[in-house]
């Protein structure tokens, strides 16, 4: 007996590559007659994915992340000291400006609403209308690490940093379910990689970026800078921002490693507030090690593994 169709509110949460996660849980929703989603509310990477999917592109975001390799992430980290950011953000929000263009949210066929952070104010805003690609750039403005954004006279930074999981945006919404996606589950022991640990091949192409991660946090800063030039040159990459040497960009991804860890680790928590608060009726969680913040080179595992979990959870009830 087939089931009468139930309209969704999906409500997709900040964490960076992790987020990819959600693009699986999509495409398991698209694969089952039984469920419609009619409602979007995301957080920082959640209103990528989700603004991307309510435009209808995302087959084309799909086939480009998954093309991605690590040194084609690093190359759209443009780093830059002279801002509020250590990475300005123009190289890749424009890479999905020339994409997949731009419209304004109030166009689009599923009701979306990105969550950003009001920093100065210190409250939540709802973007749900105006140019979507605008809002997604708010919405992703990770502190010190992205440049915030100034919108209406606000200025805003990611929404993840109040509400990684935005389901109060859903709660008017007229469907019959609300499934959200979390990005910071509890630790997966079944992907703990005790290969990680191990330092690379100098010879292989693509150093680890496990262990760069943890050599750039734990080396002395006059250390840094030279110990990644080795493999910046190995990658072929050079400076990102005139006058802003290599050291420096050294410097900005043990920042950023640091930072990222530490919203990580607050987010967590306030999104377990979050959603005993509000108590949606399907909650996804995706490990918190599932990747790092800038695994995208990852896409097709972390696409693959939101499936299974949507399977796990919807598939066998």
């Amino acid at each position: 007996m087939t089931r009468k169709p139930q309209s969704i509110s999906l409500v997709l949460g900040s964490g960076g590559a992790r987020g990819l996660a959600q693009i699986g849980v999509i495409r398991w929703l698209e694969e089952h007659s039984d469920y419609r989603i009619r409602s979007i509310a995301g957080a920082s990477m959640g209103a990528v994915v989700g603004g991307i999917y309510a435009a209808g592109q995302l087959d084309a975001y799909e086939d480009w992340v998954k093309s991605l390799r690590r040194q084609d992430v690093w190359r759209l980290l443009d780093f830059s000291f002279r801002g509020a950011g250590l990475i300005r953000g123009d190289r890749l929000i424009e890479k999905l400006r020339d994409m997949l263009g731009d419209m304004d949210i109030e166009d689009l066929p599923i009701s979306f609403t990105a969550v950003a952070t009001d920093i100065e104010r210190e409250r939540e805003v709802w973007l749900n209308s105006g140019s979507l690609f605008d809002a997604i750039r708010a919405s992703i403005a990770i502190p010190t690490v992205f440049t915030p954004v100034r919108h209406k006279g606000r200025l805003l930074v990611d929404g993840g940093l109040l509400n990684p999981v935005p389901i109060a945006p859903t709660l008017t919404d007229d469907t019959d379910i609300t499934l959200a996606v979390s990005l910071n589950g509890r630790v997966g022991e079944e992907l703990i990689r005790p290969e990680r640990a191990k330092a690379p091949d100098p010879d292989r192409e693509e150093p680890d970026s496990g262990f760069l991660n943890h050599r750039l946090t734990d080396a002395l800063p006059d250390r840094v800078g030279g110990w990644l030039l080795d493999w910046q040159d190995k990658l072929g990459l050079g400076e990102t921002d005139p006058g802003l040497s290599r050291e420096q960009e050294a410097r900005a991804l043990g920042l950023i490693d640091i930072v990222s860890h530490s919203i990580e680790a607050m987010q967590g928590t306030i999104a377990r507030f979050r959603i005993a608060a509000y108590n949606p009726e399907h909650l996804i969680e995706v490990p918190v090690n599932a990747c790092g913040i800038f695994d995208f080179h990852r896409a097709a595992e972390m696409i693959d593994l939101g499936y299974e979990l949507a399977d796990r959870k919807l598939g066998r009830r």
